[in-house]
């Protein structure tokens, strides 16, 4: 749509006809699980625009239930099935925008939950209002023969997880099961850790690790109607089931009529021109080059889809365009009383693509300290080995996590290295920031690793540490006390200068590894100890960080209940 209205604004002559194959051509599809929670109660509010208004305010010839399922590039005609029968179009230019469709697992009995509608994916808005009133009979203590209504949802990726949240909104208890180690794949562990807390906390058990093996209908009107097996050997019953573990580009009959396709996503150049003349892609069906990493994927994201479209029209009508930018895939989700967001590349597509790299981790306040109601961010940076460049970022918060990232990916956008956030200058007051911003003080974090002020350890590094290093806890003796690393030895940050030769003795030649709560205290320490010629490094994010990335391991690894030590006698 974003194509059709662009094209129609440069041109009023032009026959401008739109094929849809559903019944709306432009609805929210991302307000999808909001109505499912409620939170959005009338689902007319999910239609962006009708037929009507757009032929009204555009002049365009929208065409619904009208699903593309032919292509012949040298007739240069497309071939629509409708309700009626077939149609052929001719056409002079065609912009491809075909989408994505929810990926269907090879499951054995989810082909029979969905034909009973007891599964479903959340794709389409008669997907939500056909889950909405599964939802709403679900509460019902006559539907459910008065036990609890519950939902599993297979997938924790954002649109799982926010299917979840809606379904806990509205009532029901529900069960997430994610084959990935952890929920949000693309966040990073130690961050995806807060998450899998706050679903908790929602009371959404999360079953991460693991995928559903088969589901089993349940007879009987008593039972609930299905029941998910998992690779454990748990069954889980469940009133309804929510498919949601990811889509794939939907372009078979354009890839059999010979446009060119990687795994099934439309090849396009910098103007979404294919490889057809006269044929242009665009959207979640397309393929995109990751400007971080080189690799060639689809990004089935709403924003760069629009974005593209507006500018594939200019190259159509003729118009000088700039190229169709590479998307980054920031993006966002709500979850419980958190918000969670990256941009760029994660440690995992860095990893495969052989780039190196440094994370730093902070946990800053959103705003000021002093002024009334500020929480903490969970932020973190990859940043280029060689030359500081800033890779990705990600966050996890109460309050003022979309700003960071918004920040973070306009950088990135810009080429920026991680120094550079030192200098931006970023609004401030009390109630909205801090003199010193979180990605400020990303900024800094940045140049004093890029210049050597800083050396880091990270949490995976811990077996190595632990066996080969002398581990420095900073905290005070009662945070010592909370939950510590074992053999550590605990020198308050304030005493660290008066008992280096405890320190040095302690060390006996091995290397000091530094760490506090959160990374502050730690890396005056580690100033003291580098200044004083000790082989020093600090954990990046500290024992914060430390917890989230060992989570449910994290009780078995720290040793809880011993008292810090105290000033020795000093030879």
């Amino acid at each position: 749509m974003s194509a059709a209205a662009r094209a129609r604004r440069l041109d009023e002559d032009a026959d401008i006809v739109v094929l849809e194959r559903g019944d709306h051509p432009s609805f929210a599809n991302c307000g999808l699980p909001y109505y499912v929670s409620g939170e959005i109660a009338d689902p007319a509010k999910l239609l962006v625009q009708t037929p009507a208004s757009l032929r009204a305010a555009l002049d365009l010839d929208v065409r619904t239930r009208h699903d593309a399922v032919g292509l012949d590039p040298d007739a240069r005609t497309v071939t629509a099935r409708t309700p009626d029968g077939t149609v052929t179009l001719a056409y002079d230019a065609l912009v491809l925008a075909p989408g994505a469709r929810a990926v269907l697992p090879p499951i054995p009995g989810l082909a029979d939950a969905l034909e009973a509608g007891v599964a479903t994916t959340l794709r389409t808005v008669d997907d939500a209002v056909a889950l909405r009133d599964r939802v709403v009979a679900l509460r019902e203590p006559t539907t459910t023969a008065g036990r609890p209504a519950r939902a599993v949802v297979l997938g924790a990726g954002f649109i799982g997880l926010e299917a979840a949240e809606a379904l806990r909104l509205a009532g029901l208890d529900v069960d997430v099961v994610e084959l990935a180690p952890h929920v949000l794949p693309p966040l990073e562990r130690e961050l995806a850790t807060l998450v899998t807390a706050e679903l908790e906390r929602l009371g959404i058990r999360v079953r991460d690790g693991l995928g559903a093996v088969e589901l089993h209908r349940s007879p009987g009107a008593a039972a609930a109607p299905v029941a998910v097996e998992l690779a454990d050997g748990e069954v889980i019953d469940a009133d309804l089931v929510v498919v949601s573990v990811g889509v794939t580009p939907d372009t078979a009959p354009f890839e059999a009529a010979g446009v060119a396709c990687e795994r099934g996503a439309i090849v396009v150049d910098e103007h979404g021109r294919t490889s057809v003349p006269g044929i242009w892609a665009v959207g979640d069906a397309t393929v995109s080059t990751d400007p971080v990493t080189g690799v060639r994927r689809p990004v089935p994201l709403a924003g760069p889809a629009n974005r593209a479209g507006r500018l594939v029209a200019d190259d159509v009508m003729g118009v000088a365009t700039r190229p169709v930018p590479r998307p980054l895939g920031t993006a966002i989700v709500r979850v419980g009383e958190l918000t969670a967001a990256l941009t760029g590349a994660n440690r995992a597509a860095l990893d495969a693509a052989g780039v190196a790299y440094e994370t730093i981790h902070l946990h800053p306040g959103n705003h000021a300290g002093y002024f009334p109601g500020a929480s903490q961010l969970h932020l973190l940076l990859h940043l280029r080995r060689t030359d500081g460049a800033l890779l990705g970022a990600q966050a996890v918060g109460r309050n003022g996590v979309d700003k960071r990232i918004d920040v973070l990916a306009t950088a990135l956008r810009h080429g920026a290295r991680g120094g550079d956030l030192v200098d931006l200058d970023l609004a401030y007051a009390p109630p909205y920031g801090s003199a010193k911003d979180p990605v400020n003080l990303a900024g800094m974090m940045a140049d004093n690793l890029t210049s050597g002020v800083l050396a880091q350890w990270q949490a995976r590094d811990l077996d190595d540490v632990l066996a080969t290093a002398l581990v420095l806890d900073v905290r005070s003796p009662a945070e010592y006390a909370t939950g510590h690393l074992p053999g550590a030895l605990n020198v308050p940050h304030t005493q660290v200068r008066e008992r280096l030769a405890e320190i040095r003795a302690a060390a006996a030649g091995r290397a000091v590894r530094v760490h506090c709560a959160s990374g502050m205290r730690s890396y005056l320490a580690h100033r003291v100890l580098v200044e004083e010629g000790f082989d020093s490094a600090n954990l990046s994010g500290g024992m914060l960080t430390l917890t989230a990335w060992l989570g449910r391991d994290a009780k078995d690894v720290l040793v809880v209940g011993e008292t810090g030590s105290s000033p020795k006698e000093l030879p």
